[in-house]
């Protein structure tokens, strides 16, 4: 069920801030532009080191306190991952694009990426134990900083 949520909500996010931004067409395209990359790295940095943070002062191999599958998390995630679809929605408002087709492509896709993401760490996470949480942190961070290295640079 996790698996479906959190793929649900990835490929819902990635086409709907695709279709956001193809709307706000040059009226935000300026603000976006220019600080798009700061809020994702800060949401991906936020959210990768409170993983980070619970992986080492979990109590024991007790209940995880961070589910980053529902809730908060799970609206964080979403957002931040999705930041770069509003931009492209942006440019997308510029061109003769069609906005079903390239939402629902986009939508799907991070749909499908996502699940094989889900069992590819489930099946990693046999020989990687208590460490999976931690490397997930680090990976969000990493992402984050690639979005923003890639604009800043």
């Amino acid at each position: 069920m996790d698996m479906l949520r959190v793929s649900s909500s990835f490929g819902l996010f990635q086409a709907l801030m695709l279709v956001l931004g193809w709307l706000a067409g040059r009226t935000v395209v300026g603000y976006v532009g220019k600080y798009d990359h700061w809020l994702a790295f800060a949401l991906l940095a936020f959210v990768g080191g409170r993983m980070l943070w619970e992986s080492f002062h979990s109590a024991g191999d007790s209940v995880r306190r961070i589910d980053i599958t529902r809730g908060f998390q799970l609206l964080v995630l979403s957002v931040a991952t999705s930041l770069d679809a509003l931009a492209v929605g942006l440019s997308f408002a510029f061109l003769q694009v069609n906005m079903l087709v390239a939402s629902l492509t986009i939508g799907v896709v991070a749909f499908v990426v996502t699940v094989t993401g889900f069992i590819v760490g489930r099946k990693s996470s046999k020989f990687m134990g208590k460490w999976a949480e931690s490397i997930g942190g680090v990976i969000l961070i990493v992402i984050g900083l690639r979005i923003l290295l890639t604009h800043v640079l």
